[in-house]
């Protein structure tokens, strides 16, 4: 009767096992992408733009807001100088405090110099395994101009493993070139080619790892850019094509004042396409401007609620 006991704990410990692991692998994880291109604190502020002094508690609030009640959402930023990084986490760390980090460098120098593309996420829900910085040029692991580019461009990419199911995914944040055709085509070839080193099984992952892309692309639908990365060849989607649920307006950047036209150029996508690891449920575009006249921002966030879906 021992030997029959022994064998049955034995058995039912395997069988906990195998749920446990299968219960991790087959997760599903809520998770809202919010991106926003925050305007940088210029010393010369356009017409009817605010100074950042006036803008900054209403980019926290916003952040603040769409986020709260989501612990595993991801903040992808654009346009953000050092300071500006240090005011919204320290806002951020006011209201809710001790919960979120970043990862991101300044563009100029790969520290502190220059605009960030960083991404914000809650230090108890996601572990960071790996960071990078690649710089959108023919020079992707130093600073530099890459092609036609007017400026100095990145693309932030970490890979972060949810902590409570052990699943792992892949997060990237850019802002290309708003000058160069060729920098904003090369630099697009560029991101493809990080996503496939990137999200490939290996090491420690065996399966392909999911990943989103969140930025302004300074690219319409209609561009070069946003064809490349969501060509036959990508493996990425967009989420308002694939969202049943929108809600907004379509155009993200805004500039400030009525006569600039405004033109969609800020994204989010995810992928892989196969296999399918995203199920997309909404997609918005949020409002910058409301009853007291004061632009948060020339562009408006997006944001998307999806899925982890898949093994």
């Amino acid at each position: 009767m021992s030997r029959i006991r022994h064998w049955y704990w034995i058995f039912r410990q395997i069988i906990i096992t195998v749920s446990i692991l299968t219960m991790k692998s087959t997760a599903q994880i809520p998770i809202r992408l919010l991106t926003h291109n925050i305007r940088y604190a210029t010393s010369s502020p356009f017409t009817g733009e605010k100074p950042w002094a006036d803008r900054k508690q209403l980019m926290i609030n916003e952040l603040y807001f769409n986020t709260l009640h989501n612990p595993e959402s991801f903040i992808c930023l654009q346009e953000v100088l050092h300071q500006q990084l240090l005011d919204v986490m320290g806002g951020l760390d006011k209201l809710s405090p001790g919960e979120w980090g970043y990862i991101g460098v300044g563009r100029d120098d790969g520290k502190q110099a220059g605009e960030y593309s960083p991404v914000l996420f809650r230090t108890s829900v996601w572990k960071l395994e790996k960071f990078q910085t690649v710089w959108l040029s023919q020079t992707p692991d130093k600073p530099g101009k890459g092609w036609d580019a007017a400026s100095v461009r990145i693309l932030t990419v970490g890979v972060f493993q949810h902590k409570q199911s052990k699943r792992s995914i892949v997060a990237m944040s850019t802002h290309l070139d708003d000058q160069g055709e060729k920098s904003r085509q090369e630099s697009a070839k560029l991101i493809l080619e990080t996503i496939s080193k990137t999200v490939a099984g290996g090491g420690k992952h065996s399966e392909p790892l999911p990943v989103f892309l969140a930025g302004d692309l300074n690219s319409e639908r209609s561009g070069s850019a946003y064809k490349i990365l969501t060509g036959s060849d990508s493996p990425l989607d967009d989420t308002k094509s694939l969202a049943p649920v929108k809600y907004g307006d379509s155009n993200t950047f805004t500039g400030f004042d009525t006569k600039t036209r405004p033109t969609e150029i800020d994204h989010l996508f995810v992928g892989p396409k196969t296999p399918k690891l995203w199920e997309v449920k909404t997609y918005g575009v949020l409002e910058n401007k409301f009853e007291d006249g004061v632009y948060n921002s020339d562009h408006r966030a997006v944001v998307a609620d999806v899925m982890l879906v898949g093994t």
